[in-house]
């Protein structure tokens, strides 16, 4: 048995490689419009805000798997073919933006217009503000959860399965078919999710605590 539990291992690991390739796509796509998504909202011109809450709307409101099916299929049609893998990522990050964005818009809110005001003050731009002041600072409020959005969009990366993308899922339930071993295979793939995702979890939940101390440290130190 220990004997197929590692033949089955090797023959997932390329599904794996997969699976994180996903994840790197989708969040190299994801985390810059996430951002850009909460800059949106966060804008003072209300056209602006209503069109980026709509964006984020619709990115909140269409499952994961109906995007994949939109962008795959739907594409084609009027001439843009991006492929399965392509094509996943594009949804899932489209997703993964739409929620994400409220975390970095609570991250840029934490920024106190004191600090921005002086950042102005010694001359410095409205970029340079932005990269050197307001950006690090939201980073630290908004990882936390942002890193819990990227553990649940890794997971999702299961759903290419439906496109044939040969993810993990993918490779797991093709592997299955040849031995029938379906509890066992499926198992052992969700095995490897939790490995990956578990520690990444604790990691999140490790750095939320510490903010959390720093803040309520932050407020002692004010009202003494």
């Amino acid at each position: 048995m220990n004997q197929d539990i590692g033949q089955w291992l090797l023959e997932l690991l390329p599904g794996l490689v997969v699976s994180l390739e996903l994840s790197a796509v989708l969040l190299a796509i994801g985390l810059p419009a996430a951002i850009l998504l909460a800059l949106g909202l966060g804008s003072r011109t209300k056209a602006l805000r209503v069109c980026t809450q709509v964006v984020v709307e619709i990115a909140k409101g269409m499952p994961s798997l109906v995007l994949i099916y939109v962008i795959y299929f739907g594409l084609p049609q009027v001439g843009v073919d991006l492929g399965a893998f392509i094509s996943a990522s594009v949804a899932l990050a489209i997703s993964f933006a739409g929620y994400a964005c409220d975390s970095f818009k609570a991250g840029f809110d934490a920024v106190q217009a004191g600090q921005v005001e002086a950042a102005h003050a010694l001359g410095l731009g409205h970029t340079t503000t932005f990269l050197r002041v307001v950006l690090p600072q939201a980073l630290k409020v908004a990882l936390p959860p942002v890193i819990g959005w990227a553990i649940v969009y890794f997971q999702a990366t299961s759903l290419a399965f439906a496109i044939a993308v040969p993810e993990l899922l993918a490779r797991a339930y093709q592997l299955a078919t040849t031995n029938f071993q379906y509890f066992s295979v499926i198992f052992l793939a969700a095995l490897i999710y939790a490995a990956i995702c578990i520690p990444l979890s604790l990691v999140a939940e490790h750095m939320f605590t510490r903010n959390r101390t720093r803040t309520r440290r932050r407020r002692s130190a004010v009202v003494t």
